[in-house]
């Protein structure tokens, strides 16, 4: 369990680099928005090791998609901790639908890549 959750951590730390990266190459945003949410995955399967891999993915989806959602509201407050680098990476900027379908490719992705894992 501890080697499964240690090579998912490095997972994060390569799909953060990667989703940086992505920020400063000329790729399309949402790939970085799909790395974003593949994150989440992994974070949440290091936190549920032995959860099935479908209840991984509802709950990395309805993070996601909270955060996304989360944008729709624009208080002071809120809007000034999205001006800070942290907060802009964490709580982005402003809702798109279209970060919706990233997110649920990237979380599709960790998904696919547990089934597989699993199988062999």
């Amino acid at each position: 369990m501890i080697k499964s959750r240690v090579l998912y951590l490095l997972t994060v730390l390569a799909v953060i680099a990667l989703g940086l990266l992505s920020r400063k190459l000329p790729v399309p945003l949402w790939i970085g928005d799909g790395l974003w949410a593949l994150m989440v995955y992994l974070i949440v399967r290091i936190l549920f090791i032995n959860a099935p891999v479908g209840k991984v993915a509802i709950i990395s989806l309805l993070f996601s998609f909270g955060i996304e959602f989360s944008q729709l509201y624009q208080a002071p407050w809120i809007n000034a901790i999205r001006q800070t680098l942290p907060g802009r990476l964490i709580l982005g900027q402003g809702f798109l639908w279209s970060d919706l379908l990233a997110y649920s490719i990237g979380i599709g992705i960790g998904t696919l890549a547990d089934r597989i894992k699993q199988r062999s």
